[in-house]
């Protein structure tokens, strides 16, 4: 299993937390998605991904129209996507990614959130180097399929790596995030049912941390993602290993 597998399947579930932070989160990337290519998602390939990860997140279709809908309202908000970029205590990088309508209000918060637990905010840029930018799809697995011809096929198209999942019936492949759109379009051509399509950072190396250092940090992430603002958190610390079968 290659290691955007293995960041993805140790984030699975701790990723959005509860439902209606997944809903406004999509919700916000629906509106930047729209008013940067329209409502039509025929023409939006941004809004066609999302549009998919909304149902894969049983989000209700009429949540997912109406905030296509009002993303198209002349008074709506237009957010900015913005990195924040910092350490956290006991050394682990940390980088937030932001979609605010109050860049003053946002930034605020985050750096509060560093200082409380002992952390600070960095400049833009000073930690990007330790995470890989990568996206995700999670296709329907298709019968006959042979999983070493289509990596073969998909190497020209940007994919790194990819894995099938048999329980699941599902096929995930990972490229670099300036690939997104010619894996998109390969996908596309070639009839797989897109069920998600993520973007991720991935830590280039992860770092060990006590117990105890373990539940501070995870006191400053849930700071983080409890934030209206926030959208994604990534942090090099290694996961916990009893995480998986606590959930």
């Amino acid at each position: 299993m290659g290691r955007a597998f293995e960041f993805r399947k140790a984030r699975k579930f701790k990723r959005w937390g509860h439902m209606s932070r997944v809903f406004t989160k999509i919700g916000k990337e629906i509106t930047i998605a729209v008013k940067a290519g329209g409502p039509d998602p025929s023409g939006n390939s941004r809004l066609r991904m999302l549009l998919a990860t909304a149902r894969s997140e049983n989000m209700p279709k009429d949540t997912v129209e109406r905030a296509i809908k009002k993303a198209t309202d002349k008074d709506a908000s237009d957010y900015k996507e913005i990195v924040y970029e910092g350490y956290g205590p006991f050394g682990i990088a940390i980088l937030v990614e932001t979609a605010t309508d109050n860049n003053t209000r946002t930034v605020a918060n985050v750096r509060s959130y560093f200082n409380k637990f002992g952390g600070n905010l960095g400049t833009s840029g000073s930690l990007s180097f330790l995470f890989e930018h990568k996206c995700l799809f999670t296709v329907k697995d298709k019968e006959g399929v042979e999983l070493e011809d289509l990596e073969l096929e998909l190497i020209d198209y940007g994919v790194d790596e990819i894995e099938r999942d048999e329980e699941e019936g599902e096929i995930t492949l990972s490229g670099a995030f300036e690939e997104n759109a010619n894996i998109q379009k390969y996908l596309e051509d070639n009839g797989f049912e897109i069920v998600r399509n993520e973007f991720v950072r991935v830590p280039n190396d992860l770092k060990e941390v006590t117990p105890e250092q373990r539940e501070t940090l995870n006191k400053l992430l849930e700071k983080f993602e409890d934030d209206d603002d926030v959208q994604h958190v990534f942090h090099n610390m290694k996961e916990d290993p009893n995480a998986e079968e606590e959930e």
